[in-house]
């Protein structure tokens, strides 16, 4: 019986995990979020192809960082993992 519960348990657990990792961790984005990030893409993307690369992400002033944070937008590399 006991051998039963634990299964159940894990296969409960498991389950759980796996709509948890499966629900992501992105958000959809609001029209305004879209427009803020298109805007300061075509802002700051010097070579033009779309993405902003780590210089270009150097070269974004801090009044736009801001109106980014408080928009909570982001744009530039992602974070690398280790």
């Amino acid at each position: 019986m006991k051998k039963l519960l634990v299964i159940a348990f894990g296969l409960l657990i498991a389950g759980a995990l796996t709509v948890s990792a499966a629900g992501g961790s992105k958000k959809e984005q609001t029209p305004e979020q879209a427009k803020l990030k298109k805007e300061m893409t075509e802002k700051y993307d010097a070579n033009k192809d779309g993405k902003i690369d780590e210089q270009e992400a150097a070269k974004v002033s801090d009044a736009d960082k801001a109106n980014m944070k408080e928009a909570q937008v982001r744009i530039g590399p992602g974070k690398k993992n280790k």
